[in-house]
């Protein structure tokens, strides 16, 4: 290996990062980095990879041949994970905190000595959370006795609070919703409700994430499959002797490392391809899941929800422009700091967007939302929309004409599952009873 980073550096000697990086660092101190390292071994793979094989069905074989256990560590310092007696306040606390997505359930109340399966009780998610309270507002709006006063009724949110939650599948504007929504985080935040429930109170609720652990000698075309085709947001990886996750493998720390080798041959073979000449966007105009600005927030967290979506665009009353993007990390703005909305009426879907960056701004935290709707051509390469991905730290990136008109919707998942391609029956019967197939699997 080190001779054949020695050889790599003589031929890469002098590249610079693309200009979106705005950084004069040669490319050869980037592979001292390990997602760099990880790339040349990649490199050296795709060089012994037998002619014959189509691009796809070498990188397959390249991907095949790397262990999991070769994936560097995540960032954090230690793996972040939430105790199952924890209250869904504290949980969507220490997720905010740290800004993630989702983190292990350790289950308290195993044995000591007991394997990781007893141990571990699934991986909950932002989006888990709110659908779930979204969804216990919504029956206790059916069961409320006529009360218009924001409060409980046995434990659950009725009245203005719960109303102010929208119906599935209602699209329209709704005024009384959106003059409501204010009073629903009020009462919900400070109700013994949300302060009580317990995270093992939703195992099993919507969008609690299937617990699909990876070995670190699972392949890391097993892990990529799962993060792209079956829609994994994140895989642990369980060390079986101690019973511990070692590592939590993301989508955006795979797109992370494909960052730092779009210098390597084997990525310039797949990464400088146009959008457009692979495909994407899959999800076309019509067919794009968006709010308009003066609809309630409440709205799109209903709409992410009941579509099974991570985020949607804020349009203009043309229902093209963008102006912004909600995802469903954002509902954290609602849960922990709904004080931001007291100025405002009501909670519209722009108004959302002005509290959130008023607070970022007056606290100096740096974020996405910050940067108004971050886009792409379909005539970008791939290569432009990984470091525009992985640059501002982002889930999603939405794709323009030449007007500035919404064109469809590029995610991190999309970009993995142009990398590999499931091999027939690889999969066996895995996945009998554990998640659902999706509608193009050939397992």
């Amino acid at each position: 290996m080190a001779r054949a980073e020695e050889k790599l550096e003589i031929r890469l000697e002098g590249l610079k990062r693309p200009d979106y990086a705005n950084s004069e660092v040669l490319l050869v101190e980037e592979l001292k980095s390990p997602e760099a390292k990880l790339g040349i071994t990649v490199e050296e793979l795709w060089r012994v990879q037998e002619p014959l094989l189509t691009p796809s069905e070498k990188l397959n074989s390249c991907f095949e041949n790397i262990p999991v256990s070769s994936f560097p560590p995540s960032s954090l310092s230690q793996i972040i994970e939430i105790n199952s007696h924890a209250s869904l306040a504290e949980a969507v606390e220490i997720l905010s905190k740290h800004k993630i997505l989702s983190a292990p359930v350790r289950n308290v109340e195993a044995e000591e000595g007991a394997g990781w399966m007893d141990q571990y009780i699934g991986i909950v998610e932002f989006a888990g959370i709110s659908v779930w309270l979204l969804h216990q507002s919504e029956d206790a709006e059916r069961k409320a006795d006529g009360s218009t006063v924001p409060g409980l009724v046995n434990g659950s949110l009725v009245g203005n609070a719960a109303s102010s939650v929208p119906r599935p599948g209602k699209l329209g504007r709704s005024d009384s919703v959106a003059s409501r929504g204010a009073d629903f985080f009020e009462a919900l935040t400070s109700s013994d409700f949300y302060k009580n429930t317990k995270v093992r109170d939703i195992a099993g609720s919507f969008r609690w994430a299937p617990f699909l652990a990876l070995q670190s000698s699972d392949s890391f075309l097993t892990m990529l499959l799962l993060l792209s085709k079956y829609g994994m947001k994140s895989l642990p990886v369980v060390d079986l002797g101690e019973g511990k996750i070692d590592n939590v493998i993301s989508q955006s720390s795979v797109v992370h490392i494909l960052a730092e080798c779009v210098r390597l041959p084997w990525f310039q073979n797949w990464g400088t391809k146009k959008l457009c000449e692979l495909g994407l966007p899959v999800m076309k105009p019509n067919d794009l899941v968006k709010i308009y600005e003066d609809e309630p927030v409440l709205l799109a967290f209903n709409l992410m929800r009941e579509k099974g979506i991570g985020g949607l665009p804020v349009v203009d009353s043309t229902g093209w422009k963008p102006l912004g993007n909600i995802s469903i990390r954002d509902v954290q703005y609602l849960l922990t700091a709904p004080e931001m909305y007291k100025d405002f009426r009501s909670i519209t879907a722009k108004n959302f967007l002005t509290a959130i960056r008023s607070h970022l701004l007056e606290h100096h935290e740096a974020s996405p939302m910050l940067l108004g709707t971050i886009a792409c051509r379909s005539s970008d390469t791939l290569q432009d929309v990984i470091l525009k991905l992985d640059g501002e730290k982002i889930q999603r990136i939405y794709v323009e004409d030449e007007g500035g008109n919404l064109e469809g919707v590029i995610t991190l998942r999309d970009i993995i599952s142009k990398l590999v391609v499931e091999p027939p029956g690889y999969f066996g019967d895995f996945f009998d009873g554990v998640v659902p197939l999706p509608q193009n699997s050939r397992v």
